[in-house]
């Protein structure tokens, strides 16, 4: 079902599309005639997704692409730069997702889920912003999550690409002012993907990757520099957020059932 009848882009690059949530925004951007450059690492799962929209009125371009390989990442803007199929919109969605106790804290694991959420983002925001800022248009969108709002359990690094993700995206929107490019964040909640299946716990207003992506598209469109959802869940962890840390530590041991300080 198209829920879109027309959006204002051209041609969008979308990252993590061959599953989830990139892969629900790639199928309703291509139903609504939109041309999605569709990345991942795994080329069978992006063309699955291509055959899949064989008859929609948007192409589904496949490019494989390690988003943690910098040098992927400029072959393929040097190949749509020579094609003339530069994306009007970047949705940076990749990422993942490696919940653990702190028995099980290693750097090494932390840097590993850092490089692909936070540094594999870095390396796409670099070769947009030097195609875009010339321009004096573009449109950056960049998947961050209701996580980075405050620490959560078994989420340290997690968390912390997150946060980091939000602060980023808030720096670039003021430095981006009156540049003609515009930037925005996304914080979903939780949202049903292979990620979130590594939850071992009760996920809270629980929502299909399907519904996320009709919430994301609805909020490009719009004008708001966050978009966030679902909204009463959301509203909760703001609330969250700005208590203090007694407090804070006390509400969330209680809701996630973790060790009480």
């Amino acid at each position: 079902m198209n829920t879109f009848q027309t959006l204002p882009w051209e041609r969008v690059w979308v990252t993590g599309a061959g599953r989830g949530i990139g892969a629900a925004l790639a199928i309703q951007m291509c139903r609504a005639g939109v041309d999605v450059l569709a990345s991942a690492r795994s080329a069978t799962e992006l063309e699955a997704l291509q055959q899949s929209l064989a008859d929609a009125p948007g192409k589904l371009l496949i490019e494989p692409l390690d988003i943690c390989q910098p040098d992927q990442i400029r072959s393929c803007f040097q190949r749509w730069q020579y094609a003339g199929t530069l994306p009007d919109l970047a949705v940076l969605n990749a990422g993942t997702h490696d919940p653990f106790p702190v028995e099980a804290f290693k750097a090494q694991r932390c840097q590993a889920l850092l490089n692909v959420n936070l540094y594999g983002t870095l390396n796409c925001i670099e070769p947009l912003l030097a195609h875009y800022l010339p321009r004096h248009r573009g449109h950056i969108a960049v998947m961050a999550s209701v996580a980075g709002y405050r620490g959560l359990p078994t989420a340290a690094a997690y968390g912390a690409g997150k946060a980091a993700l939000i602060n980023l995206c808030e720096s670039l929107y003021l430095d981006l002012a009156d540049s003609g490019v515009r930037i925005q964040v996304i914080n979903p909640g939780f949202v049903r993907t292979p990620l979130t299946d590594k939850n071992d716990f009760a996920m809270p207003a629980l929502m299909e990757p399907e519904e996320a992506a009709r919430a994301i598209i609805g909020g490009l469109t719009g004008n708001r520099f966050e978009i966030s959802f679902p909204g009463r869940f959301v509203i909760w962890l703001k609330l969250l957020r700005v208590l203090p840390y007694s407090w804070y530590f006390k509400a969330i041991a209680k809701i996630t059932g973790s060790p009480p300080e």
